[in-house]
């Protein structure tokens, strides 16, 4: 059940092809700023209430980001994993025809969870709009996945939080959690700032060198090897463990970047925490509750709606037909805009930043004037 409140969620669709057997799910959250923006995913267990969920983190994200976009969320029920590439393209064009009654007007879709460019491809195809979603291929007006707009983003707001709490960068260490899209380019540029890379983690396990990773022979080894724990053996790490990428909690770090797993971090890890400064550059790395507690223990904690906001940015510049350099001049402007904004009322009000981010983002939606029901 989805609760609703004064922001929506405005519209709650369930689609069925009986052709394919596609069933899928849309929740459009709030329209006061524009179309609601927000990706699809492909799982056997995505249902309503998970995409409702996501729909209002999105229409918080854009808010706080300013731009004219709403808070939307999809998700068609299949696993991706066990079908074959022709049923997968039928599922996802039954999709996006079923959708042609919203899009783009009212939601603009974008990949997720089991869903990329070729599927975005597939998407736009059929729903016969380009603009009917984001993360297409480059030859479709796409912006291309590798320039990395999230992780320039929090590598930017981690540069903002790092000033506010007086934390010198080219002196400071890090660890990042997850070396994928998000934190193989966060890593990248706090190494290029000068600070020190002592620990990474994939889902293969945990890795650490207190004198410090090279960014460069650890790409080399994950991109030949398949996993970051191989950098032990070829780059004189230390190997913390090879089941568990939990173990990056225990590192002694200034700063954490988790940026791959939702749920990270538990109630009852907070007194494993030896961090000043944790970037949430994915979704969800733990509860309101735990970064309230990580606050009261003195942990900065940049919430993900703020921080991990790049991959939004770099979808409203190819929205508008964009290019790269357009996607990073805005993404560093909007990132370090907002960032700063919610710390110094964090600080001022001696606030969770989360709480503080909210508040900005809910005011810049009822400016518009709140969702009160169709």
């Amino acid at each position: 059940m989805i609760e609703h409140d004064e922001f929506g969620p405005e519209k709650m669709l369930s689609v069925y092809d009986p052709k394919t057997r596609m069933t899928g799910v849309v929740v459009i959250d709030n329209t006061a700023l524009g179309p609601g923006k927000g990706g699809i995913r492909m799982t056997p267990t995505v249902d309503m209430k998970e995409v409702g969920s996501m729909a209002r983190a999105m229409t918080w994200k854009c808010a706080l980001a300013e731009l004219p976009f709403g808070g939307a969320k999809a998700g068609i029920i299949a696993n991706s994993k066990g079908i074959s590439t022709g049923t997968k393209k039928d599922l996802v064009e039954a999709f996006a025809k079923a959708l042609k009654i919203i899009c783009p007007e009212l939601y603009v879709a974008a990949p997720d969870m089991y869903m990329g460019e070729q599927e975005m491809a597939w998407f736009a195809e059929a729903n016969g709009n380009l603009r009917s979603c984001t993360g297409k291929p480059e030859d479709m007006g796409g912006l291309p996945h590798e320039l990395g707009g999230t992780g320039f983003g929090v590598f930017h707001a981690t540069c903002v939080a790092a000033e506010r709490i007086g934390l010198n960068l080219s002196e400071a260490t890090f660890a990042v959690e997850g070396f994928g899209n998000v934190g193989k380019p966060v890593a990248k540029y706090l190494s290029q700032a000068g600070a020190k890379f002592v620990a990474v983690s994939d889902s293969q396990g945990t890795i650490y060198q207190r004198d410090g990773l090279s960014y460069e022979k650890l790409m080399e080894i994950k991109d030949r090897t398949g996993s970051v724990i191989n950098y032990g053996r070829e780059g004189g790490g230390e190997v913390c463990d090879k089941r568990s990428c939990d173990r990056i909690l225990d590192v002694e770090a200034d700063i954490l970047i988790p940026a791959a797993r939702p749920d990270l971090i538990g109630y009852a890890d907070v007194e494993r925490l030896h961090f000043k400064l944790i970037v949430e550059g994915s979704n969800i790395p733990m509860s309101f509750n735990v970064e309230n507690m990580c606050h009261k223990k003195g942990i900065t904690v940049v919430p993900d709606f703020v921080a991990n906001a790049g991959g939004v940015i770099s979808s409203y510049v190819e929205y508008i037909g964009g290019d790269g350099d357009q996607s990073f001049e805005m993404i560093e402007k909007k990132i370090v805009k907002n960032t700063d904004a919610v710390l110094q009322e964090s600080i001022k009000r001696k606030r969770m930043p989360r709480k503080c981010a909210l508040n900005l983002a809910k005011n810049r939606v009822k400016e518009k004037g709140p969702f009160v029901g169709i």
